[in-house]
């Protein structure tokens, strides 16, 4: 099995490293990740940090990384790739009923309620 990349980024209240296992999209040559739910806790601690101090790990390798919000107009041909590309997430954000079904449609529907960030290296 494959090792899910980890996100670390300081807490937005203790400035504590708070690290969250996530999927990466990778699409023409950038990396993206999904705010898999509205309001997560990372999601907001990157805020926060405004996309800086982050470092994103898999396994022993570790890299410095910048992350930046795209804007909903930028973010739904990404999140039209996630359920194919993440079909067993996708189908935990629709049990979860973050999304009405495992389709491109449903996906791209939450742009500007589910973040999507592109991965800058710092």
């Amino acid at each position: 099995m494959k090792e899910l990349p980890v996100l670390t980024v300081p807490g937005r209240r203790t400035g504590k490293p708070r690290s969250t296992p996530l999927s990466v999209l990778e699409h023409e040559g950038q990396r993206y990740v999904l705010e898999g739910f509205p309001g997560a806790d990372w999601a907001r601690n990157v805020r926060a940090a405004g996309g800086r101090a982050t470092t994103l790990s898999v396994g022993k390798r570790t890299e410095g990384v910048r992350l930046v919000e795209l804007d909903p107009a930028d973010a739904r041909p990404v999140l039209r790739l996630w359920p194919e590309r993440f079909a067993d997430g996708a189908k935990l954000m629709a049990d979860a009923g973050v999304v009405e079904a495992v389709t491109s449609e449903a996906f791209e529907a939450l742009a500007g309620r589910c973040a999507v960030f592109r991965i800058e290296r710092a």
